[in-house]
């Protein structure tokens, strides 16, 4: 039994089935209002959450996007167009891509006394090695009797396999910091990367060790140091490379880059062996009698 205040008798049976009926009604409100302040809170919860994971989502986006970067001087096209004169090398001048704006293509049409020779190729890439070890001598011979011009885009679809250096990226970076401040020596720093290519899955060079390798290159200009170090042209070099991948290339049928090497000859790719100096050769020969034969038929037709 409960224990009652002394003197204060029970109610009648009646009253106290009429208290625990009220009791348990207000009981009962007061549950409801509890699930339903339980339901208010949980929902807010979810929708702060999903505040909460969208801001999260829109800084990631944002910090996704690489703002657009301008280009190095010289390689308005993308590349560096490399000429000579019967006695040296030069590079063309040009002026530099600002951010946000297309390349400019080479205009092939007013290289009609020369072999147009463009090379799209990645710095890590094993088969671009095989074809500047075979090919780079007999190139530079051509260069230098002003036979040919040579164009060279150097980009970076190898990054995924230096170890999260970013190799291809920052080598790129490099040769595109020698064509902006001494173009002249770019074929010489170009040799150089490939002549002291680190294997793939490596981490390949630092920065220290390209500036390194530029400067025995023959690079003598300072900045080209700062540019290698504070990767000045790693953004446009990717921009570059989505421009590659992308397509169109300019001045060829060919729709876009696919892998490195890409060579092309007049416009035309080569397929054949990398190594094989002399069927390189020949390919540009031919080429060259094509494009003659072209120009000839249309001379003589009065087109």
């Amino acid at each position: 039994m409960n224990a009652q205040t002394p003197g204060q008798p029970l109610p009648p049976k009646k009253d106290r089935r009429e208290v625990a009926r009220e009791t348990a009604r207000i009981q009962r409100e007061e549950q409801k209002k509890r699930e339903a302040r339980n339901r208010w809170f949980l929902r807010g919860g979810i929708g702060l959450t999903l505040v909460a994971v969208a801001a999260i989502v829109a800084v990631l986006i944002v910090g996704s996007i690489k703002p657009a970067a301008p280009g190095p001087l010289n390689m308005a096209s993308d590349g560096i167009l490399m000429q000579g004169d019967g006695t040296a090398i030069t590079a063309v001048p040009t002026a530099a891509t600002a951010a946000d704006a297309d390349p400019v293509a080479t205009d092939v049409d007013a290289l009609t006394d020369t072999v147009n020779i463009t090379v799209y190729l990645d710095y890590l890439c094993p088969y671009c090695n095989q074809f500047e070890t075979a090919n780079a001598e007999q190139l530079t011979n051509w260069l230098t009797a002003g036979n040919i011009t040579l164009e060279v885009h150097p980009i970076s679809i190898l990054d995924n396999s230096s170890n999260g250096t970013k190799y291809s990226t920052r080598a790129a970076n490099a040769a595109s910091c020698v064509a902006n401040y001494q173009p002249d020596s770019f074929l010489d720093v170009n040799a150089a990367l490939f002549a002291n290519q680190p294997t793939e899955g490596t981490s390949g060079l630092t920065d220290a060790e390209l500036v390194s390798l530029v400067e025995t290159a023959g690079v003598t200009d300072e900045s080209v140091a700062t540019c290698i170090t504070d990767q000045e042209f790693s953004k446009w070099v990717g921009t570059a490379t989505d421009r590659a991948l992308a397509g169109p290339l300019p001045n060829t049928s060919l729709a876009a880059v696919t892998g490195t090497p890409t060579v092309l000859v007049q416009g035309v790719q080569y397929s054949g062996d990398l190594a094989d100096a002399a069927a390189f050769e020949t390919f540009v020969m031919e080429q060259a009698t094509a494009t003659s034969t072209t120009d000839d038929t249309s001379t003589d037709t009065g087109e």
